[in-house]
């Protein structure tokens, strides 16, 4: 494993200095499920949440939350992303919804936290317009599936 880049030679937290990095297109992609009752799948699926359009909402949500990583995650970098993709998958059987989020730059670090954050913040606005139904929900294997870009390369998660 390599070793973390978020630590200096002490110990101590730091920024990664990416400045001599060179500029590559980078994209990540992430996912994650949202479970729930069936009755609060049906109340998604038919549109007729008390709150409006639970996943429309959502998927604004989760754009707007990946431009906003930086701010949430403290030693992340701004990244100028040149686009956020974010599509919501409804799985009668189990009574729950796959968010996926692609995420892409050119610069010099990669997206996959902006991904990241993206699928968990729309997986909390679909919980939140939800709530009042259903507070049993449950937000689970969030992910990353994909990278590319940057030095290290492609990554692709084989399970």
């Amino acid at each position: 494993m390599s070793e973390l880049t978020h630590f200096d030679e002490h110990g101590q937290a730091h920024m990664v200095n990416v400045g001599a990095k060179d500029e590559t297109h980078r994209v990540a992609v992430a996912e994650g499920t949202i479970q729930m009752a069936p009755a609060t799948f049906e109340l998604i699926a038919s549109g007729s949440a008390k709150k409006g359009d639970v996943i429309g909402i959502a998927r604004v949500a989760a754009i707007m939350a990946s431009k906003k990583t930086a701010e949430l995650v403290p030693l992340c970098h701004p990244i100028a992303l040149t686009r956020v993709a974010v599509d919501f998958e409804l799985l009668r059987e189990t009574s729950s919804v796959r968010c996926t989020a692609t995420c892409e730059c050119c610069g010099k670090t990669g997206v996959e936290m902006e991904a990241l954050t993206a699928v968990q913040v729309g997986l909390l606005t679909v919980y939140d317009m939800c709530k009042a139904v259903d507070r049993g929900m449950v937000m689970t294997d969030i992910r990353l599936l994909e990278k590319a870009g940057g030095k290290s390369g492609h990554w692709l998660r084989k399970d």
